[in-house]
């Protein structure tokens, strides 16, 4: 959900204030476009997250038309020459900036403050500024329904996870996965390879292939941008999903679905904030009920009798009235990781460092 203020505040957008307004103390004059700049630590291809986050941007240019200049700056790794290509952008003058990675942070959140009239939207981080919001996606919501579907349909009771990095967002991922199958079929256990790249299609596929020989039955490509793990599974013949964009192109037969991701709320609302002068940072972690979550293209594959349940804990996610990570939940090191009767707090669940019972890779030192 969006927290704080930004809900009933960012969605009045600029619609009455037309496109002249105050941008901490500088006029944007009505002939002069808004210019917006997404980097993004991958090529912005045909699926992904790279893809996801541009077409987001996309009704914001239908609204706009001429008034805004939408610049995407793709395959910049995170470090010196993210924060370099960030503040030149600032520098010719482009007045909104979407940093599209976790490792932009530092940089981005340096940029705001010495630019109170920039508008930062951060991708995946924790800290907040006037003119600074992360956001994130609550991919948990529906990797904690991919979970019941994959348990369904293994055979072996192992699952598998090619994950990109261990931070927060995709260790949170992985464990409502692991959750979600454990409420279908409780002894299930699932292996985790960290590729530690957002790109790598050679080593992607090399992590779905060990995951394959270990007997994992249905596999999770957790934040990659390249059909790679996809691929491999559908050469296998084995169930595969994957977060932001669908891949079902390269997996025909045996794509299992996709917990895609539409920004285009968030981003319509915060560039509406912006020009209206009024926009105030704060945390977005926008999920099911937002509409920025949602599964796509089930496999028909799924027996009916599952989709209805997973249909009925959607619209429970969805209301607010379910979470994944409500207790009790036991760490993977067996201690106690969720008390009974409490549910984790946003605050926590963007926090999360640790795996839930039945992870059985250790997380990265």
């Amino acid at each position: 959900m969006l927290t704080n203020l930004t809900r009933r505040t960012l969605m009045k957008g600029a619609a009455a204030t037309g496109l002249v307004a105050t941008l901490g103390g500088r006029a944007l004059a009505a002939d002069e476009p808004l210019g917006i700049v997404l980097v993004v630590p991958s090529p912005v291809g045909d699926v992904g997250w790279g893809r996801a986050l541009a077409d987001g941007l996309e009704p914001v240019k239908a609204a706009y038309g001429d008034k805004v200049k939408v610049t995407i700056i793709e395959n910049i790794q995170e470090g010196p020459d993210a924060d370099r290509i960030m503040n030149k952008a600032v520098a010719d003058g482009n007045k909104f900036l979407i940093a599209g990675s976790f490792g932009y942070q530092n940089g981005a959140l340096q940029i705001a403050r010495r630019n109170p009239d920039v508008t930062v939207l951060h991708a995946s981080g924790f800290q907040v500024a006037p003119n600074f919001s992360p956001f994130a996606a609550q991919y948990s919501q529906g990797t904690y329904l991919m979970g019941m579907a994959a348990a369904a349909l293994s055979k072996t009771g192992k699952l598998g996870s090619v994950s990109a990095f261990a931070i927060p967002e995709l260790i949170t991922s992985i464990n409502a996965f692991t959750l979600g199958a454990q409420a279908v079929k409780p002894d299930v256990e699932v292996s985790v390879v960290w590729v530690n790249s957002w790109f790598d299609p050679a080593k992607e596929q090399e992590a779905a292939k060990a995951l394959l020989a270990q007997k994992c039955d249905v596999i999770f490509s957790n934040a990659q941008d390249t059909p790679s793990v996809i691929s491999a599974c559908e050469e296998a013949g084995v169930p595969a999903f994957n977060l932001n964009s669908s891949m079902k192109k390269y997996a025909p037969k045996t794509y299992l679905g996709c917990v895609a991701t539409d920004w285009s709320p968030f981003f319509k609302a915060s560039v509406d904030a912006h020009i209206a002068g009024n926009f105030k940072g704060a945390n977005a972690f926008l999920g099911v009920g937002d509409k920025v979550v949602e599964v796509v293209d089930w496999n028909p594959g799924i027996p009916a009798d599952m989709m209805t349940r997973i249909k009925e804990v959607e619209a429970k996610i969805a209301a607010g009235s379910f979470s994944p990570f409500a207790g009790p939940i036991a760490k993977a090191d067996g201690s106690e990781g969720v008390p009974a009767g409490k549910t984790m707090t946003e605050a926590e669940i963007v926090a999360m460092d640790w795996h839930v019972k039945g992870v059985t890779t250790p997380l990265p030192k």
